[in-house]
């Protein structure tokens, strides 16, 4: 699957081989995304939680070895209260 920027200044999905997306596009993804300064500019990135389930639905062995590390940070905040 990859992520495009389309002609109208949004972004859709590319089915991968297997025919599988898990978004439709920017839009679809927005409400699911934190506002974080990464070396003094403001830039959105996808929450913990859809970050999990946007790569489980993509399925790929990198993705899936990721999932792993990404609940055992989710299970660190949560014992943190964060």
């Amino acid at each position: 699957m990859a992520v495009r920027q389309d002609g109208g200044g949004g972004f859709r999905t590319e089915l991968d081989d297997r025919g599988r997306a898990s978004t439709s596009g920017y839009g679809d993804l927005l409400p699911h995304t934190v506002e974080v300064v990464v070396f003094g500019m403001r830039v959105r990135c996808l929450g913990l939680d859809k970050l999990i389930g946007v790569k489980r639905a993509a399925g790929r062995p990198k993705d899936l070895e990721a999932i792993a590390e990404l609940e055992a940070i989710r299970e660190e905040r949560e014992k943190l209260g964060s």
